[in-house]
């Protein structure tokens, strides 16, 4: 079956101006034209095009992606070559993935900080005094740790909710006293 370059756009959801960019930068060689010159998209491109989008989401860049896409128009003396370049972009991957766990555990740590201060209704309970004034705890880390490990769940160490009803209450009362207090 072919498909032009407006189908191929909404079935890969991919803007029908970066699948022209693609191809003028050398990416789309496999896809044919028809007699008017327009693009002619046949099933095995849009393989090629979920490659293309995966190494575009994992970092590589247009020039990578024109090498990995040279390597498979060789063909089969290339299997090698396409191989190990897969296995080092997974590598590059995990490195990432690796790196954006780290800075996620940060915020996790962040967020507990920030949730027990608010539970707390002062930021105070992490801090401690020191000849140059308030400084945060520096034991802070060790806190977090302690209760991260007797932690089943992040959600309930780091997620704060609001209590509206009890903010609510909490106002109610307050302008009946003053109600009651101007009246009486």
């Amino acid at each position: 079956m072919r498909y032009s370059i407006g189908t191929v756009a909404k079935k890969m959801n991919i803007p029908a101006s970066t699948l022209r960019y693609y191809d003028k930068n050398g990416l789309l060689p496999f896809v044919d034209r028809n007699d008017s010159g327009q693009r002619s998209f046949k099933d095995n491109d849009l393989n090629f095009l979920e490659v293309i989008s995966c190494m575009k989401k994992c970092g590589m860049t247009i020039k990578e992606i024109r090498h990995f896409i040279d390597l498979c128009m060789e063909g089969d003396v290339t299997l090698d070559a396409r191989y190990d370049l897969l296995k080092k972009e997974e590598q590059s991957v995990t490195d990432q993935i690796n790196t954006l766990q780290k800075q996620r555990d940060f915020l996790h740590y962040k967020m507990w900080y920030f949730k027990t201060a608010l539970e707390a209704g002062t930021e105070d309970i992490h801090m401690t005094q020191t000849a140059e004034g308030k400084r945060v705890d520096p034991d802070i880390h060790q806190q977090y740790q302690a209760a991260l490990a007797k932690c089943h769940n992040i959600k309930e160490l780091i997620d704060y909710q609001k209590d509206y009803e009890k903010d609510q209450q909490k106002r109610a009362l307050k302008n009946t006293s003053l109600s009651l207090n101007r009246n009486g």
